[in-house]
């Protein structure tokens, strides 16, 4: 049996998979994120602690914990996690959703040679502006700086008392030499720090620490190997077999990502499109991202008084999605492909006297979908191109809207058994492949069966690329000057302490 632990922004998850590759139980325990100011996204490092306690301690109660042979991590990407020489926790951790470093970001796009190292542009949501962000505005906490941890290294450090990440999550920071798969000690230096402050790289197949012994009796385990892992999405995309060139993913949670395969290094920062090391060997990946896709869902339930998502969604399958209804620009908190713009605001465009709750749902639903659009197009535009592909998250839950997805990005989707807990899955099987080293990615990482296929429409899928696609566009591009007006001149980062007369 092998655990699989995903710190994800909203809950923890952990599933025990056993030696088919099946998984056997499954817990989860939530997790609450602070915005104190406008911009900023926090979470507290104890919170993810105790978390991550309370669903391994539920899963374990599900099977047999002496037959766990290794323990595998996967987490939200981005996150600053200051320590000190102490290794206590000097601050909340900064979020990958937090957008309050974009001066930061501009001054990073200066060093020398930053996008050949990088494959990226700087955008907030990265770790190396935020610390550069620290660096400036809490001087004092930045001093105290011994350690920087990606999120779910944090609770490795906790399982393990040791300092290790993998490829796939390093590649996130803007520290990392992507093609090299190395700390850059340029962009290091960029942020006034150093190798030192950074924990060692691994391979996401490899071992990275063995669970400490006072966790292991406690857990009833033996001190297992901890696999180093990968983030996120790179995480989901192992769970679910997505680890060879050309494949491709779409991931609808929290955020919305489009994950294709590759077998070099490409890079198209220009488009906002992510390149990063994949969490196995000798792979990276390119990466679309929209910072609100299945949260858009939530702010629209809150917003029209609906109960629930739920209700919210059967309301608009049972109106449907009707022609020139009305547009949803979901940039909630900002947007990262292809924009790049942390000032960017969601939106509710063409709204009439009779609009109503299940139109405003279905716009929401087709809104998200359109972002998506931008960033499989611009994936896209690097030549990497996919005819399928498969679909993990909670959003995919529900079959309305991932066939409206389909006929927006005019391909197949597919969802397949075990996507449900996708990054938690991929946890699992890279522990495995760092637990018993004769293990091949061929043996421990197979696409799951499909459980559902949806296949577009072609008139449908014309008239999103003809027609609605364009407004989509058009709109943001003619509300864009507005966001840069409502923005604080010089540093909207900065709290504010003035009320309004």
């Amino acid at each position: 049996m092998y655990l699989g632990i995903d710190l994800g922004t909203s809950s923890v998850k952990a599933v025990l998979m056993d030696e088919a590759g099946a998984v056997r139980a499954s817990a989860s325990s939530p997790l609450e994120v602070s915005h104190p100011h406008p911009r900023w996204s926090e979470q507290d490092p104890a919170a993810w602690w105790a978390a991550t306690e309370s669903a391994v301690e539920k899963v374990l109660m599900q099977g047999d914990a002496k037959r766990v042979a290794g323990i595998g991590l996967s987490g939200q990407m981005h996150g600053a996690t200051l320590l000190d020489e102490a290794n206590a926790v000097l601050r909340p951790a900064i979020l990958w959703n937090d957008g309050r470093s974009d001066v930061e970001c501009a001054e990073l796009e200066r060093v020398p040679g930053f996008r050949a190292i990088t494959g990226n542009l700087a955008m907030p949501g990265f770790t190396a502006p935020k610390l550069a962000w620290v660096r400036r505005h809490e001087p004092d906490v930045f001093r105290r700086v011994a350690k920087v941890l990606l999120p779910k290294d944090y609770l490795r450090l906790r399982l393990t008392g040791d300092f290790y990440t993998d490829a796939s999550d390093a590649a996130g920071t803007l520290w990392l030499d992507v093609k090299g798969r190395r700390w850059s000690d340029e962009m290091l230096a960029a942020t006034g720090l150093d190798r030192s402050h950074m924990p060692q790289v691994k391979e996401g197949t490899q071992p990275a620490g063995r669970l400490h012994p006072e966790l292991a009796a406690r857990w009833g385990m033996d001190t297992v190997p901890v696999a180093a892992g990968g983030g996120d999405n790179a995480a989901g995309a192992v769970g679910v077999g997505i680890v060879r060139h050309g494949q491709a993913m779409l991931s609808l949670g929290t955020s919305g990502v489009y994950f294709a395969v590759s077998d070099g290094f490409r890079a198209s920062p220009e488009q906002a499109v992510h390149a990063f090391c994949h969490a196995v060997p000798d792979t990276w990946h390119l990466m679309s991202v929209m910072l609100n896709a299945a949260s858009c869902l939530n702010f629209t339930a809150r917003l029209t008084g609906t109960s629930d998502v739920p209700s919210l969604l059967a309301e608009a399958q049972a109106r449907g999605l009707e022609k020139h209804g009305p547009l949803f620009l979901p940039y909630l908190t900002g947007e990262r492909t292809p924009h790049n713009n942390p000032h960017a605001r969601g939106s509710f465009l063409q709204l009439g006297p009779g609009t109503d709750r299940p139109e405003l749902a279905n716009a929401t639903l087709e809104g998200v979908g359109l972002g998506l659009l931008d960033g499989l197009l611009a994936v896209e535009s690097t030549g990497l191109v996919a005819d399928e592909i498969t679909v993990i998250g909670g959003g995919s839950r529900s079959a309305y809207w991932t066939q409206m997805l389909a006929d927006i990005l005019g391909k197949r989707l597919v969802m397949r058994s075990g996507g449900d807990v996708g990054p938690a899955l991929g946890a699992a099987r890279l522990a495995r492949l760092a637990a018993e080293p004769g293990a091949t990615l061929d043996e421990v990482c197979p696409m799951p069966p499909v459980t559902a296929a949806f296949e577009p429409d072609a008139a449908r899928h014309a008239y999103f690329l003809q027609t609605r696609h364009p407004l989509f566009r058009r709109s943001y591009e003619r509300l864009e000057p507005l966001y840069a007006d409502g923005a604080i001149a010089g540093d909207e980062s900065r709290p504010s302490t003035r009320a309004m007369p």
